[in-house]
């Protein structure tokens, strides 16, 4: 009965992290990355289906197959997440023009997820 338990939790969290991965695609100051890697290593340990599924998507599963098989990134990849993170904190900043507090707040959360991708180990491709 304990296995069934964690096998559906670990199911819905998977699915938890897929909706908040997408919603983070749209939302510039979520991230789609991390909540993808924890969904698909929540389906690593409860569905094949589901696992699979993330593997053959056709946008974010090459990245994640890399990510599962040899925690990198490509250096092309890399490089689209910085411009995106830029544009996109750049277009929030912008949008707040005149509210020095919540632009310095975007400088400093940007600056910090700027430094995470860039600590992330490239692959040799």
């Amino acid at each position: 009965m304990r296995t069934s338990v964690k096998h559906y939790l670990l199911i819905c969290l998977g699915w938890f992290f897929v909706i908040l991965g997408a919603i983070g695609a749209a939302v510039p100051l979520l991230p789609t990355t991390p909540f993808l890697i924890l969904a698909l290593g929540c389906f690593a340990e409860s569905s094949p289906r589901f696992h699979r599924m993330l593997l053959n998507n056709k946008w974010f599963g090459p990245p994640l197959a890399q990510w599962e098989k040899s925690h990198t990134i490509r250096r092309k990849v890399k490089q689209k997440v910085v411009v995106l993170i830029i544009a996109t904190f750049g277009i929030s900043i912008w949008a707040v023009s005149g509210r020095i507090e919540l632009q310095l707040m975007l400088v400093c959360l940007c600056l910090i997820l700027l430094a995470f991708v860039w600590r992330l180990k490239e692959s040799e491709e």
